[in-house]
């Protein structure tokens, strides 16, 4: 009986423990909401992967189609210069906004969960915090600004017939990938990533308890990943608007520039896309 009573009493110990270290570690202070956001944020390689995996799938299925003669128009989607009329472009900017989602809202988790905790601290002081869904929808309008603009240029270089493969389709991919291996090395690209990759001080030194004011930090998050990484966007037009495969692939990509800690990886990556950029260039002269 003792022996029972005293198990029982270490295991109620135990219990409110873990329960105290649970809250501890918690969004408790946050709606449910935001919570199970700040949560699916928190880990953005684990986010990556999914994406990566959900694409490759998507790609998979598209070419299955393709082979066996769907009606649906993927070679308009997933090839370069599939835009064509107006009806093209309505269909071409949904399609961009999609896919500045699903590349660039997993790397910004880490930002994202950055400015959750600071407002869960607040809110532990009894201090106002505005919500982190607030942030999100400022770095969304950023990058959906980006699609939009996007979409427009694709339609109008496939109405001038720049996207449609051949000597001067390769000479177009070439160039942009030449432009975006340089932009690596670029002091304005390098300041962007250095604030992408450490959120916390940007946050410190601008914190604020209102509304527009918290929208005005998220599009100005939104526009420090744009000046990060557009010209890596800019790729899907040399490897083709929708691609499923290369949307992921340059997902990964970034996700990792943004997770290191130094401009190596991102020098590096420059270096491969002038080579790649050099090479198209100099086959579409050939």
């Amino acid at each position: 009986m003792i022996r029972a009573a005293v198990s029982a009493r270490i295991g109620n110990a135990l219990s409110f423990a873990v329960t105290d270290f649970a809250n501890e570690h918690l969004l408790t202070h946050l709606s449910a909401s935001e919570t199970r956001l700040s949560g699916a944020l928190s880990q953005p390689k684990r986010i990556a992967l999914g994406c990566v995996a959900s694409l490759t799938a998507l790609g998979w299925l598209a070419m299955g189609l393709m082979s066996a003669g769907s009606p649906l128009n993927w070679p308009a989607v997933c090839m370069p210069g599939g835009a064509g009329g107006l009806g093209e472009l309505a269909i071409a900017a949904p399609m961009w906004m999609a896919m500045t989602l699903a590349m660039m809202l997993p790397t910004a988790g880490p930002m994202i969960l950055t400015y959750a905790e600071i407002a869960d601290t607040a809110a532990r002081k009894r201090e106002p915090v505005v919500s982190p869904l607030i942030l999100t929808a400022g770095y969304v309008a950023a990058w959906f600004g980006f699609a939009l603009a996007a979409a427009l240029l694709q339609w109008m270089l496939s109405r001038a017939g720049l996207l449609d493969g051949g000597n001067v389709g390769r000479l177009i991919g070439g160039t942009i990938f030449l432009g975006a291996g340089l932009y690596q090395f670029s002091a304005f690209k390098q300041a962007c990533l250095s604030v992408c990759q450490r959120p916390f001080p940007f946050f410190f030194s601008n914190w604020t308890t209102e509304r527009g004011g918290v929208l005005r930090l998220g599009l100005r998050q939104g526009l420090l990943c744009l000046g990060c990484c557009w010209a890596i966007m800019l790729l899907m037009f040399a490897l083709g608007a929708m691609n499923v495969v290369w949307m992921a692939a340059l997902g990964v990509l970034m996700m990792i520039e943004k997770l290191t800690t130094s401009a190596r990886f991102s020098e590096a990556v420059g270096l491969g896309f002038v080579a790649v950029g050099f090479g198209m260039i100099v086959w579409s002269v050939m």
